[in-house]
């Protein structure tokens, strides 16, 4: 059964407590940051104040504990051709609406800015990525290590005067023990273990630089980026029109048409494009269809990890999927990379016959209930996996929003955030369904929330479906009038993000007046869900790790974009 989850406010100035219900007062905001405030900037989706760049723990310690901003949802870095930026995308788990950005400006001689790490854990990895892309340096990270490329590669990948021509040698450090011999007992056992990149409980290739004390984890160092494909710089060089819906469909393969929307309601922001009420709910269908190919494959995966049952639970899963699939092949013609949204709607309306795919979509649905069931007896109700989740992997919710988590990991511990209610687009608010949230924090309940959610999409999907079959025929307009060249205008900026299977995904695009983006930014659900894996697993056994990872559902293609 679904839960519900109401978070408690934090303790805050009376004074500012205006600030944490309705919409953001952007004067009061200015008065609470006036003494740090350089000058202001226009973004489409929050206002945004430049601020100094060894001012920015003290501007974001006085957001959080006064105004309530406790969600660290992005960090983009980029460079012009006078200046580098870093852009902090601030908001609310209770109240995502509530949006403010700081801007950083930094000279192009020394990028230097002061590190937010100390205020929100989440920003180490997004600072190591910054410097790692773009070259700007954070004082007082604690590790300014590169993330996504090795340590000797040389240069920027992002920076404006990078070469991509130039060949790279690169050298491989040796795996330090990060133990030094006075933390243990002299009689202890300290054992590095490297877990992946290739191997298949990773779910993809990342490499777990693991360090064991006897059987217990110790130290966790997920090491990322062999999947590191460039995506932001290819949006950057695709036009807004047609080339780069297509790109998102790689991030999160396996639940991959919530991503199309990502890119779809950043550049409709962007470029202030309405979609019609009928493309709405054909995107809202498709995409929970889609929800439920992400949540399938997950539970069949993590079965097989904790006890390595492939013919029955895994098979099961993917039996259902593979009906999904069929559905999902039916309307948009692709069996994986879908690519069905389009600016302004969606490529087309549904296939004909349409009572025969409405006829279809229901016998899945109709007969969805009873394989649930089949789940919870297979699966939740069974010794050994209750042995393996129940009280391994703990997240406890303060650590969750420190690390930016967000999907079925954050709402497994109690934190009831969802961006297709709480930041509504498509069709959701019109439509009767519930957030799901679990309080348990461990992995057993992160697999309930998906298993609960998988539920309530089918039940978003039905109504869609009883919309689309009374809808006048007339009136089914898949796509509203789009230029077949779009040039939002030079300086325009926004931030939006929706849920997709894994959590926010979130896109940053700055326009230049071209037909093609100037800077494009991915946040990424899966990296800032992985980058808490240490937080669940250290003091745990080995195999406890090897559940916590699963449990957080990644795809490498999402972690390193």
């Amino acid at each position: 059964m679904s839960e519900t989850h109401q978070h408690e406010p934090a303790d805050i100035d009376p004074e500012y407590d205006h600030l944490r219900e309705g919409g953001v007062d952007e004067e009061r905001l200015e008065a609470l940051l006036e003494e740090y405030t350089l000058g202001r900037d226009d973004h489409e989706n929050a206002p945004a104040f430049i601020i100094r760049p060894d001012d920015v723990q003290a501007v974001l310690t006085l957001l959080r504990d006064e105004a309530g901003f406790d969600h660290l949802s992005c960090l983009t870095p980029q460079e012009y051709e006078d200046r580098y930026e870093s852009i902090l995308h601030l908001t609310k788990y209770d109240q995502r609406t509530h949006e403010v950005t700081l801007i950083t400006q930094l000279p192009q001689s020394d990028p230097v800015c002061q590190s937010a790490e100390p205020v929100f854990r989440t920003a180490d990895w997004h600072e190591r990525e910054a410097f790692d892309l773009v070259g700007i340096e954070y004082e007082g990270h604690p590790d300014p290590r590169r993330i996504l490329l090795p340590e000797t590669w040389q240069g920027h990948p992002l920076a404006l005067d990078y070469d991509q021509q130039k060949p790279q040698v690169v050298q491989f450090a040796e795996h330090a023990n990060p133990i030094q011999p006075d933390h243990h007992d002299p009689e202890s056992d300290t054992m590095l273990l490297n877990i992946g990149p290739h191997h298949p409980a990773t779910h993809g290739v990342l490499h777990l630089k693991t360090t064991l004390d006897g059987e217990t984890v110790v130290d966790v160092d997920p090491d990322v980026g062999y999947l590191h494909r460039c995506e932001e710089q290819m949006c950057q060089s695709g036009t807004y029109r047609h080339q780069i819906i297509p790109y998102a469909d790689r991030w999160d393969y396996t639940a991959n048409l919530p991503n199309e929307w990502a890119v779809a309601r950043a550049i409709e922001d962007l470029a202030d494009i309405e979609v019609p009420e009928y493309a709405q709910i054909l995107r809202t269908m498709s995409t929970e269809l889609g929800r439920m190919l992400g949540h399938f494959l997950a539970l069949g995966t993590f079965a097989l990890d904790v006890y390595g049952d492939f013919t029955a639970i895994f098979q099961y899963a993917f039996r259902d999927r593979e009906v999904v699939q069929d559905i999902l092949e039916d309307l948009t013609g692709q069996r994986m990379m879908f690519y069905y949204f389009r600016l302004g709607g969606v490529a087309w309306d549904l296939p004909r016959p349409r009572d025969e795919f409405i006829e279809k979509t229901r016998d899945f649905l109709d007969e969805l209930p009873a394989k649930v069931d089949e789940y919870h007896n297979l699966i939740t109700g069974n010794e050994i996996f209750q042995a393996r989740t129940i009280d391994t992997g703990v997240l406890e919710p303060d650590v969750a929003k420190d690390y930016g988590c967000t999907g079925p990991v954050a709402r497994g511990s109690g934190i009831d955030y969802d961006l297709r209610r709480d930041d509504p687009y498509g069709y959701y608010e019109h439509l009767d369904w519930d957030v799901v949230t679990r309080d348990g924090c461990d992995n057993h309940a992160r697999v309930l929330v998906r298993m609960d959610e998988v539920e309530e999409s089918a039940k978003i999907v039905e109504q869609c479906l009883d919309l689309l079959e009374e809808w006048p025929e007339d009136e089914r307009t898949v796509q509203s009038n789009v230029p077949r060249t779009l040039k939002p205008d030079a300086g325009t900026e926004t931030y939006r993000a929706v849920e997709i299977a894994k959590g926010e995904l979130g896109v940053y695009i700055r326009a230049d007046g071209s037909n093609s983006p100037a800077r494009f930014k991915i946040r990424s659900p899966c990296f800032h869900n992985l980058s808490a894996l240490p937080e669940m697993s250290e003091g745990e056994y080995v195999a406890d790790l090897i559940a916590s990872l699963g449990s957080l559902d990644i795809v490498l293609g999402s972690v390193d974009r």
